[in-house]
Parts: structure tokens; sequence; C-alpha cells
């Protein structure tokens, strides 16, 4: 489980800059001026500082959303302690930040199907970011209307893992109903959405996780759940269809070996020098996560419909971003971190 050189930028354009007090019920502290997480260095969670930034206006194609919360994904620590920086060309003075949840405050004069008012929830395109921010810059492509069922935070949850699991599973693997699909680390933000997605799809779930999280994980629909500290897994998942993969390294090529004639291997964390060597058979591949409007409006409909659930931990105001990027790195969280933007955000 990528980003534009500054996650917050003044944006110059004559589009129209219509805000609504419904919008912004939460004034930002100077007329045209929003607070924001702003890196200046490279580092540790305590680079993560919150300043006042010029507020941004939409230009072609965008609009500007009142955020109200936004999640934290590992790849934003990855981002913040510079391992991924490169990868995503992420330059200081940089906000990160791709899951956002909000009210739109204005749009370009381009934008149709989408008016101030307007609950969204949208993941950012990963070469630019901006999420943890009190107003954020989303492009059209990127954006849909929330899930009625779902707060603010639960919807703020969704975007990158949900269109992960989706791309990965129904995309790249072409799950089937009926196939057998290993999920592994099932309880965090990806598997566990991805448990869910296959459990929709009708394919046969098989996930990995510590003990704790099994009912959890029978919960939300896996038919075997496997400890990874006590078993393994091999052990007990044979000739499967499908392995999602975004741990990498070992577990990924002791995954090899399950894999029936046929069956596909999508790694989230890269390929190991065995995958590369595999070739064609099994079928291995790894992605990207891409922003895709069209997907996340079938995935409001799966959680408005009752069939998919955010799952949401932990919840820390936008000044304690460092502490949710502690709580990140420590790898075991359940479902997702969200970044309470407007307080009374649900």
């Amino acid at each position: 489980m990528g980003w534009l050189r500054v996650g917050v930028m003044i944006r110059q354009s004559l589009a129209c800059v219509l805000l609504v007090a419904s919008a912004a019920p939460h004034a930002v502290s100077a007329q045209g001026r929003m607070r924001a997480i702003v890196l200046r260095e490279f580092g540790g969670p305590d680079v993560l500082r919150v300043e006042e930034v010029e507020r941004p206006a939409p230009g072609p194609g965008e609009l500007l959303v009142r955020v109200h919360a936004a999640a934290v994904n590992p790849v934003d620590a990855g981002i913040r302690a510079g391992r991924a920086a490169g990868l995503v060309g992420a330059r200081v003075p940089y906000t990160p930040g791709f899951d956002i949840s909000g009210v739109v405050a204005a749009v370009a004069p381009d934008v149709t199907g989408f008016g101030p008012g307007d609950e969204v929830f949208a993941m950012l395109d990963l070469r630019r970011g901006g999420g943890y921010a009190e107003y954020a810059i989303v492009k059209a492509s990127e954006v849909a209307h929330k899930p009625a069922r779902a707060t603010h935070v639960e919807a703020a949850a969704l975007p990158l893992v949900a269109l992960t699991g989706w791309q990965a599973l129904f995309e790249t693997a072409a799950l089937k109903p009926g196939e057998t699909v290993l999920i592994h680390a099932g309880a965090g933000g990806v598997g566990s959405t991805a448990v869910q997605l296959a459990r929709w799809k009708g394919a046969r779930i098989i996930a990995t996780a510590s003990a704790p999280n099994h009912p959890f994980l029978r919960e939300l629909g896996a038919d075997v759940v496997i400890d990874y500290t006590t078993q393994r897994f091999e052990d007990v998942a044979d000739s499967v269809d499908v392995v999602l993969d975004p741990v990498g390294g070992d577990t990924q090529v002791r995954s090899l070996a399950i894999l029936r004639d046929g069956g596909r291997l999508v790694a989230l964390a890269g390929l190991t020098p065995q995958a590369r060597s595999a070739g064609r058979s099994p079928r291995i591949r790894t992605i990207l996560v891409r922003p895709d409007s069209a997907q996340l409006r079938q995935i409001a409909d799966l959680v408005d419909a009752g069939l998919l659930r955010p799952v949401v931990t932990h919840t820390f105001p936008l000044e304690r971003a460092p502490g949710a990027h502690v709580q990140s790195e420590t790898r075991h969280t359940r479902g997702k971190i969200v970044l309470r933007v407007v307080p009374e955000s649900g």
C-alpha cells in the first residue's frame, strides 16, 4: 500500500470561491487562512506540526472541501520519515493525508454533480496529499458523496483501504464467487475491508491475525482465521486461488507455495526476489492504489446497504497527529486511525 510536492499550496484561480456557513461550522483563525499539519523536515512524529497557512482555492476540475475527518495510513508515516518521500515525489514543506471526509465549500465552474454543502469523501492522489488540514483541494475524479449511514470519521477511514481492496481483489486478481482467498494481516485497515469485500463477492475467506482478533474477523465474514503467532498458515491453507499480501518478505515467499495452478498473488508491499523470479505462473502482481470516484460510489452503496462497515479504533484531534503516527507505527491497530479535524464530526 504515493504525492505532489506540497500538500497545501496557494492555488491561483478565478474560479468561484463560494464558502457557505454550513460548510464551515468552525471558522479558521483568520479569513482566507486555515490550520494544517506541515512537515518542514522529514523525521519522527514530532516533525508533524500545526501551522496556519493560506486556504487554497479550487482550479479547473476541482472542489474545495471543508475537512471534518482525515484518516491516517501507514504510508503517511513512511513519507513523514522520508522512507517513501522519494518514491512519491514528496518535498517539504508538505502536508500529509490522502483520506478525507467533509463538506464541499466551493467548486470550480466546470465541476458538475457537486455543490456547496454536499457531504463527500475522497482519496487524494498519492502524488499530492494535503488531507491533514481544515480545507483540502479534491479533484472531481477523486470524490464521491459520503455514505449516508457513515459519520465523517467512519467515511474518512474508507477510501484508501477500500479502493486498495477493490482494485487488488476485483481488478487485479479478478476474484470470483466460490474461489478461496487468503488475506494476510486481516485485522488491519486494508485486511478488514478486504475481508468484507471478498464476502460480498461470495468468496471463501482465510485470514491471518493474532488470536484476540479472531472473533472480530469471523464477524466480518472470514471462514477460517489463522493465528500467525502460533501457526504456519501453509499448514492450514492449501491450493488457494488468490493471496492478498500487504506484508511482504518471508510471508510473501511462503504464500507462493500454496497457490494453486492459475492462482494469483497481489502484493501491496512490493515483490520479493523470489516473486520476481517466479514468472507468470502463478500470476504475481504488485499494485499502487489510485483514486477512482466511480469505485468510491460503489463502495458508498455497499456501506449504505449494510454490506461494508468502516472499522475505526483510534481517533485523535488534528493537533495530536504525532500521537496518531506513533499508534500507526505499532503496526497493531485494528482497522483505522482517524484525525478529527472538526471536533463533532462523529
